[in-house]
């Protein structure tokens, strides 16, 4: 009888909480208003802040498939806000619906549509007012649903800033919590809401703590920080370094509200030539190919960089081997994972996709 008791009062205790938790998830994004809910942290949502992401951007222009064995995300490049300031539009929508078939081949691999890149502007009057977002949210609800998505990627650069030949607005930091959290509303808690960050003026772009309750996680672009003579992706600082490193990149955003759980690195499969030989933007499997220069390593900044006949520096990059120290930093960090721009970049190989694959993953 004590035994029938015992089972009895945990039963009605069960059935207390889960009426709780039904409670609360039905009313917790149902305002419409900044929750300051964790996703990461609560049962109800997709992400799991145990799980490594090894995560690629994936291009429309690109005719190379990806190699899901490799990944465990695919960001797809790219989508934008649309002329009318109120849904999205695609890029190659057949090219995207070829990479979502992936996950036929591996059934845990994400994909996400990438809303934004460098110019891709109309964010800003998107966000502006309720009805906009709103209206943009839906739209990416719907393309969620439309293509068999895993979740939305916003890569809006940046808030407030008309660096890249955007429309920008003193309100568009406050406003990006907003939309960020009427996405969250629309797509809801089954499904990845993420965003990529500047690695530097994070306090000027972003509010990462209100951020931090809204989004699985944030990938940071650790990359076109510099052009020779000084490194783009650097780990560290050194005296070939002129602006912001990785790590540095990291404790800011630390310290800005976002935790280290929700932080996911970024790393270029591309370098950059100095521009009198060797073209500013050129990809891994492009530098590998050129021929009359040495490459050098830098020990403070843990990169390697292409010098000339007379030691100047004309090319920085990653190979395997700064990729490598990267991926044992984030580990002790206890960062999410990393993510590369982008997967077409890389040689015949994989040399630098497995080196990521196998940093994260050993």
């Amino acid at each position: 009888m004590r035994h029938f008791f015992y089972i009895l009062l945990a039963f009605c205790s069960f059935l207390s909480f889960a009426f709780a938790c039904g409670e609360n998830e039905d009313n917790k994004y149902g305002s419409g208003q900044i929750t300051g809910e964790k996703p990461g942290e609560d049962p109800g949502v997709l992400s799991d802040d145990s799980s490594k992401i090894v995560l690629a951007y994936v291009t429309s222009g690109s005719a190379i498939m990806p190699d899901p064995a490799y990944l465990t995300h695919i960001n797809y490049s790219f989508g934008h806000v649309n002329t009318t300031y109120n849904g999205v539009t695609i890029e190659n929508e057949n090219r995207l619906k070829s990479i979502v078939e992936l996950k036929k081949q591996k059934s845990s691999l994400k994909v996400l549509l990438s809303i934004g890149g460098w110019g891709s502007g109309r964010f800003s009057e998107m966000a502006m007012t309720e009805s906009n977002r709103k209206s943009f949210a839906a739209d990416c609800k719907r393309i969620v649903n439309d293509f068999d998505l895993d979740g939305i990627d916003i890569d809006w650069e940046y808030p407030t800033s008309n660096a890249a030949g955007i429309s920008s607005s003193p309100k568009d930091k406050e406003n990006y919590n907003l939309l960020m959290q009427e996405i969250r509303n629309s797509i809801g808690t089954n499904k990845l809401l993420t965003f990529a960050s500047a690695a530097s003026s994070t306090v000027q772009y972003y509010d990462l703590a209100t951020l931090s309750g809204i989004v699985d996680f944030v990938n940071i672009m650790l990359y076109d920080i510099g052009r020779p003579p000084y490194h783009h992706s650097a780990l560290y600082q050194s005296e070939h370094v002129n602006g912001i490193s990785a790590d540095q990149s990291i404790a800011q955003h630390i310290a800005g509200g976002m935790p280290a759980k929700k932080l996911v690195l970024g790393m270029p499969f591309y370098g950059h030539g100095d521009s009198k030989v060797i073209p500013d933007f050129i990809d891994y499997k492009n530098i590998i190919q050129l021929k009359g220069f040495t490459e050098k390593w830098d020990d403070a900044a843990k990169m390697p960089y292409l010098v000339d006949s007379n030691n100047q520096i004309v090319c920085v990059y990653d190979n395997a081997q700064s990729l490598t120290l990267k991926c044992e930093y984030l580990l002790q960090q206890h960062l999410r994972g990393a993510m590369y721009w982008q997967y077409a970049g890389d040689d015949a190989e994989g040399t630098l996709r497995k080196a990521v694959w196998n940093g994260i993953m050993k």
